[in-house]
């Protein structure tokens, strides 16, 4: 899938499932699920133990019919693993300009981590294709992504942290191009749990929220 096609469909989709699993399994059943709820991308973050093997495996099923993502990728060596593995995109909780530069050297799409004003501008001038805003709810929110909008109307933002079923809307009617959430959709108590269905409504309940704030922000 080429670079371009794979960011615009996390756009699209509009969410970025970040799915924190305390094993294999459980991340990759959290996906199926997600899956099965109609979200068509996901993030496994390298704090699942196997993860790589867990990116393996969903490559291997889904191929194309889901965008999959590496996250929490701290160093240009993981970034080229997860890549072999079958990684489509990379995020970062911070911004290392070695990380961005493997990605782009195999054109494929990295998010880094920034907060800051002078942080997200570094990251988007070190080749950052969308910026994540971390953690947003710790310095207003919604209202933080509006306020960065002011002066980046050219970096795409997606906001990580505070993200839930109330709020996902106002992070996009504050100019967010995506959300990402992670314990609102697949927290590690329901994993445990083996409820895996949870996981499927939530998915098709933040589609849902996402389909409303765009169209409440098509009409005005």
């Amino acid at each position: 899938m080429k670079k371009e096609t794979i960011l615009s469909s996390i756009i699209e989709i509009g969410i970025v499932p970040v799915v924190r699993a305390p094993s294999a399994e459980g991340a990759y059943k959290a996906i199926e699920a997600i899956y099965n709820g109609g979200i068509r991308a996901a993030e496994v973050t390298m704090t699942v133990p196997g993860a790589v093997k867990v990116l393996e495996k969903l490559a291997d099923q889904f191929g194309d019919r889901m965008v999959l993502g590496a996250g929490t990728v701290l160093d240009p060596e993981t970034c080229r693993i997860c890549m072999l593995a079958g990684a489509q995109f990379f995020v970062t909780p911070a911004t290392n300009p070695k990380t961005i530069e493997m990605a782009r050297r195999y054109s494929k799409p990295i998010i880094p981590g920034a907060l800051t004003p002078t942080e997200v501008l570094a990251a988007w001038e070190a080749g950052a294709d969308i910026v994540k805003v971390f953690p947003c709810d710790n310095v207003g929110g919604a209202k933080y992504i509006k306020a960065l909008k002011g002066p980046f109307p050219q970096i795409e933002l997606i906001p990580t942290g505070g993200v839930s079923l109330a709020t996902a809307g106002d992070f996009l009617k504050a100019g967010a191009c995506a959300v990402a959430v992670g314990g609102e959709l697949v927290d590690a108590r329901t994993v445990k749990e083996g409820r895996f269905e949870v996981f499927e409504e939530r998915a098709r309940q933040f589609l849902e929220v996402i389909r409303k704030a765009r169209e409440e922000m098509r009409a005005a």
